[in-house]
């Protein structure tokens, strides 16, 4: 199984809009930062995890010619906003793509994107089957577990993929999600930037004190805002604990 992160950045990317803190990159392409989205390779399926605002372009770059299966974690737009994208899929695949994700964020999409669905969807429109999940599910090769965390106050669902699990935009990790967590080989966690304190994500110490009690081998942290430079931060995380950047491939 392959993971390829097509974004690792927070709810404004990185840089931000008007390029405002272009001068924290230093020229090191590793801290460019799309909106946090993440492609799942197996032997019989593709699957996608959130769509981002720039889900077209990470497509292009990352080359997906093929989506069995759309993963939304939560009903944020930096989560959601390129949905409308994946009607260029349902022309040449020429069927819907399953959607899975919680109740409440299943509302949301069908409001904010009311015409995709119903008698009154606009024609050519992305077509989008959404199922409800709240229990682990099958899927062609792979087993799919709903891990519920808390964005702050909300509640908002990560997922494990086999011996994958991905976290995006969490604060805390019950523990009866935690049990679900343990035992995986690699853990995807945002973990926003090292200044303490902030209510709705997890900081970078926080984010390591938390994978180093949930004992995965390898962790890799998303989710981070234009301060934390990549060769920076890299040099200070312990062992088995790294930074993603945008179209980091890794093997699972």
């Amino acid at each position: 199984m392959k993971l390829t992160f097509l974004g690792t950045g927070t709810s404004m990317g990185v840089p931000v809009a008007g390029g405002f803190g272009s001068e924290h990159l230093e020229g090191d392409s590793r801290n460019e930062r799309y909106r946090c989205s993440a492609w799942v390779q197996t032997d019989k399926s593709s699957i996608l995890i959130d769509t981002s605002p720039e889900f077209r372009l990470q497509t292009i770059r990352a080359g997906i010619k093929q989506i069995d299966l759309v993963l939304i974690t939560h009903e944020h737009m930096d989560h959601i906003a390129g949905l409308d994208d994946l009607r260029a899929y349902n022309y040449k695949q020429k069927s819907s793509i399953p959607l899975y994700t919680s109740a409440r964020t299943a509302q949301s999409l069908k409001k904010r994107f009311d015409y995709m669905f119903g008698e009154h969807k606009y024609p050519g429109s992305t077509s989008v089957e959404i199922h409800e999940i709240d229990e682990p599910v099958s899927f062609e090769d792979v087993q799919i577990t709903p891990l519920p965390v808390h964005h702050g106050n909300l509640k908002i669902l990560g997922y494990r993929i086999n011996d994958l699990v991905y976290l995006t935009d969490v604060k805390s990790i019950p523990e009866e999600t935690a049990r679900f967590i343990r035992g995986a080989r690699v853990l995807v966690m945002s973990a926003l930037r090292w200044e303490p304190n902030h209510p709705t994500h997890l900081t970078i110490p926080e984010a390591i004190e938390v994978a180093q009690s949930l004992g995965v081998p390898r962790t890799y942290f998303i989710h981070m805002n234009s301060y934390v430079h990549h060769k920076k931060t890299s040099a200070k995380l312990p062992k088995g604990i790294e930074l993603a950047y945008d179209q980091l491939t890794i093997e699972i």
